[in-house]
């Protein structure tokens, strides 16, 4: 199993981090296993999401998922490895999602930590993306999020150069975005982090969903309150007496735990 040494907020330790040479086979079962995690949790559309991950090295190479495969079919060694142009360096069966690559290639690009990017069409995700004010901060898990999210408008399937420049514009430096009448995105520095704002931002946007849902009035909290919980749930806060160093790593090391249960040839 990988094993990475995570901070507070999901990043990781540069000491240890995707950035060394010679971890492309780490790199392919982080990805792969953060595929199958999103199948397990059923934030998957068919085939026609995408998750990616960059490898290092000058090449700007990067892995994405084989276009017609569910993900609960990917493995480390079926993962496509193209570059900035789409076009695939390595010989494969397999096509790839052409709105992936304009998606993706344009923020790793763009963003030197942005190594892994993770894009779903989760049904809250997009209810709250259609949705006039984006997402509130009605709940614990939503304010990781408050005044750290981006919001792009829907321009059409993702199949034009010219968005790419729109696209990262609006991400900025945020760790996530949501894609108006789409669905949501999330970078990171690792694999890890990418599936674990993931996972809490559509769980944000459940909660959400259920919410408004009721029907009756909503309680948010003061903007202090949610800058102050946004600061502690990211690791920004230095105010509170006790700090949690350790809860994204041993989530991970959970999740990788699931994966090796569930879909042990994530690995192949």
């Amino acid at each position: 199993m990988t094993e990475l040494s995570l901070r507070p907020d999901g990043t990781a330790d540069r000491t240890s981090g995707p950035i060394a040479s010679g971890e492309e086979p780490r790199l392919r079962r982080e990805l792969a296993a953060v595929y199958r995690l999103v199948a397990h949790f059923r934030m998957t559309d068919l085939i026609f999401t995408h998750i990616s991950v960059r490898l290092p090295g000058p090449e700007q190479h990067f892995l994405i998922n084989p276009y017609g495969l569910l993900f609960e079919e990917i493995t480390a060694s079926n993962l496509v490895k193209i570059d900035l142009t789409g076009r695939p360096v390595e010989e494969s069966p397999h096509p790839v999602n052409p709105a992936g690559f304009v998606i993706h290639s344009a923020i790793h690009a763009a963003r030197s930590d942005a190594h892994c990017v993770l894009h779903t069409h989760t049904k809250a995700g997009c209810a709250v993306a259609a949705q006039e004010h984006g997402l509130l901060p009605l709940n614990q898990i939503s304010m990781e999020f408050y005044d750290r999210l981006g919001y792009h408008d829907y321009e059409g399937v993702a199949l034009n150069l010219a968005e790419q420049q729109r696209l990262v514009a609006d991400l900025g430096g945020h760790p996530a975005m949501i894609l108006r009448n789409h669905g949501l995105l999330t970078v990171g520095e690792t694999p890890a982090q990418a599936f674990l704002r993931m996972y809490y931002l559509d769980k944000a946007c459940e909660i959400q969903t259920a919410a408004t849902a009721a029907g009756t009035g909503l309680v948010i909290p003061s903007s202090d309150i949610c800058e102050l919980t946004a600061r502690q749930l990211t690791g920004e806060d230095d105010s509170s007496h006790l700090q949690d160093d350790m809860g994204y790593e041993l989530a991970w090391t959970a999740l990788l735990r699931l994966v090796e249960r569930v879909a042990p040839e994530y690995k192949d």
